[in-house]
């Protein structure tokens, strides 16, 4: 096996409607995910004993995870070494960790001559909501508790400015959260959202009185810094909202986000303009 590398983008909730527990303890949604050129880098390479390298991610990495997964399901042995080089920024809501899994279960089955496995997509319905949809860089629409994933042709011809903020959060936190103040729809509403989103789609890229987030108050209330970065991003861009469940805040621009970037870089030093992520030829 040679080394083998690959990109896993982060990605922006163009919309997140959330609804009711299921009975599994997941709620049930509908999101549009847009997948971003900003990426984070992994490197994958045989080695005398199983090594996971990521600076700044500290705890059991979610990629290590996947890649354990796909071997014992595959019925591989071996060992490697997995090298991941951060770009998109931690427990931000932007699914750099499960964009990480993802990249990781593509390079498995890359290493084991199956790179269209149907293993693939079973594993990453078990490893995260986010996982499935991430397998490939196209735009999705997600439902069910994130099993249930549509890919898109084009959402929308926005780029996009990032203001990750220093504090981090956790999906499960920000969902309890919600809990708590109680934002999540009734199965009737969501479903309404959902016929809503769908026949939108049908005709146009997403428009933006459907671009919203129903986690984004639990996010705040977490995280009151965010409340700043939303005011500020929404002077230079034409929408902004906080991705997944935050506390990264994004502007969608009709323009060049490069220019909003460079107008909250005083206030935000990590602020970065990025577009969405190049979808492969068929």
């Amino acid at each position: 096996m040679s080394v083998l590398t690959t990109r896993a983008p982060g990605k922006v909730n163009l919309c997140l409607y959330v609804g009711p527990t299921r009975s599994d303890g997941l709620h049930e949604l509908v999101s549009v995910i847009q997948p971003l050129e900003l990426a984070d880098e992994l490197r994958l390479e045989p080695a005398e004993a199983d090594e996971l390298i990521c600076e700044g991610v500290e705890g059991e990495n979610l990629a290590g995870r996947a890649l354990d997964a796909y071997r014992e399901a595959a019925g591989l042995s071996g060992h490697w070494r997995l090298t991941i080089e951060k770009h998109v920024p931690v427990a931000a809501g932007m699914g750099g960790g499960s964009s990480d899994a993802a990249a990781a279960l593509r390079l498995a089955a890359r290493a084991a001559g199956r790179p269209e496995d149907s293993l693939l997509g079973r594993l990453a319905a078990k490893l995260g909501a986010d996982v499935p949809a991430l397998l490939d860089p196209r735009p999705k629409l997600v439902t069910g508790a994130g099993e249930e994933v549509r890919a898109l042709d084009r959402v929308n011809t926005w780029s996009y400015v990032i203001v990750p903020l220093a504090q981090r959060l956790s999906t499960a936190d920000v969902y309890a959260e919600a809990d708590r103040l109680g934002l999540p729809r009734s199965a009737e509403e969501l479903a309404g959202r959902r016929r809503e989103v769908e026949e939108a789609l049908a005709e146009a890229p997403l428009p933006a009185e459907l671009v919203h987030n129903d986690l984004q108050d639990a996010a705040r209330s977490l995280c009151p810094a965010i409340d700043e970065a939303l005011v500020a991003v929404s002077e230079v861009a034409e929408r902004a909202l906080v991705s997944g469940s935050g506390p990264t805040v994004v502007g969608l621009c009709a323009g060049d986000a490069r220019d909003a970037a460079r107008a909250l870089s005083a206030r935000f030093p990590g602020a970065v303009a990025t577009g969405p992520a190049e979808v492969p030829s068929p």
